[in-house]
């Protein structure tokens, strides 16, 4: 009986020390392990075998990114005017061994040292550059911060400025400012169009006014081009007849000189033409002056109007 108890206390036994004597360590984490007191190593991910009842993990690091959030804290900028700021950071251990034993509590530390700095760095800014320079304030609070946690075994990757809040009163100015501005953009943007209309409208009416006169110019040389042709063709029409009429002149003259007529017998027959229109019903004759000459010159002209005008019957008048 007393053996079998004494059997039962080994096997609890060695079950505790393989308990106490095994540490299995989560990917992206560390353990910090002290031997009687005193640091030891670091347990690393993965299984990890330790010394029961002397060693001892004290700490579990994790070495992913962290980020802690900063509440709002009231800060007062170079002219005078109070904002709350929020702000974030994050952090990574980069060792453990220092972030465990340099600090007691290096988030802490962080926090205090980040609220320290805000108050530093935007007491040197007015209100305005404030609410424009987050980038400003977030690479002074890191610098600060990278002096300090380096000896802690922490990084610091990024601080962010969340939130500023300027007071209620302030806001309301810089809404009326802001709706100021746009309206001011607004008019501007107005005014530009209306400028642009215009100046698009007088091109416009000049275009218009080139492409009629252009058109009017056209007309009028087209016009006069038309007038030059008909002139030009009339007079060739002209030229065309007076030609057509010399050479039929030509040609008659040329079929008389051929016929041998000479100029008494032109008389003759231009008397026996005379004598047969006298012979008519007509009351008067006009006899062509040339005509008078050529007779007179044959000195018969007396004779033969006098056989002309003899009636045939009594009621003949001259």
């Amino acid at each position: 009986m007393g053996v079998a108890i004494l059997l039962i206390i080994i096997i609890i036994l060695v079950i505790l020390i393989v308990v106490r004597g095994v540490r299995i360590i989560p990917q992206q984490t560390v353990a910090i392990v002290e031997r009687l007191g005193k640091f030891h190593k670091v347990l690393n991910p993965g299984l990890n075998l330790v010394i029961p009842f002397i060693d001892r993990v004290v700490r579990r690091l994790d070495l992913r990114t962290q980020q802690v959030l900063i509440p709002k804290q009231e800060v007062i900028t170079k002219d005078n005017v109070k904002i709350l700021i929020e702000t974030v950071f994050f952090y990574t251990v980069i060792d453990p061994k220092r972030a465990t034993y340099n600090i007691q509590n290096f988030v802490n530390g962080i926090q205090n040292i980040t609220s320290s700095n805000i108050r530093q760095v935007v007491g040197h800014m007015e209100l305005d550059e404030t609410l424009s320079g987050r980038d400003r304030i977030s690479l002074e609070l890191r610098k600060s911060l990278d002096e300090v946690t380096e000896t802690w075994g922490v990084r610091i990757d990024r601080v962010e400025i969340i939130d500023i809040k300027p007071p209620q009163e302030i806001q309301n100015s810089m809404e009326k400012q802001m709706k100021a501005e746009r309206e001011k953009r607004a008019n501007i943007l107005q005014a530009e169009g209306e400028r642009q209309s215009a100046i698009l409208r007088a091109e416009g009416e000049k275009q218009a006014v080139i492409l009629r006169a252009e058109a009017e110019k056209e007309a009028n040389i087209r016009r006069a081009e038309g007038v030059q042709q008909a002139l030009i063709l009339e007079a060739n029409g002209n030229g065309e007849s007076i030609k057509i009429v010399a050479n039929a002149e030509r040609n008659r003259i040329e079929l008389i000189s051929t016929a041998g007529l000479t100029e008494p017998m032109l008389a003759f027959q231009s008397f026996e033409a005379l004598k047969s229109m006298a012979q008519g019903s007509a009351n008067t004759i006009f006899v062509p002056t040339d005509a008078v000459g050529v007779m007179a010159s044959l000195g018969s002209i007396s004779s033969v109007f006098k056989a002309a005008t003899k009636p045939p019957s009594s009621g003949a008048r001259e």
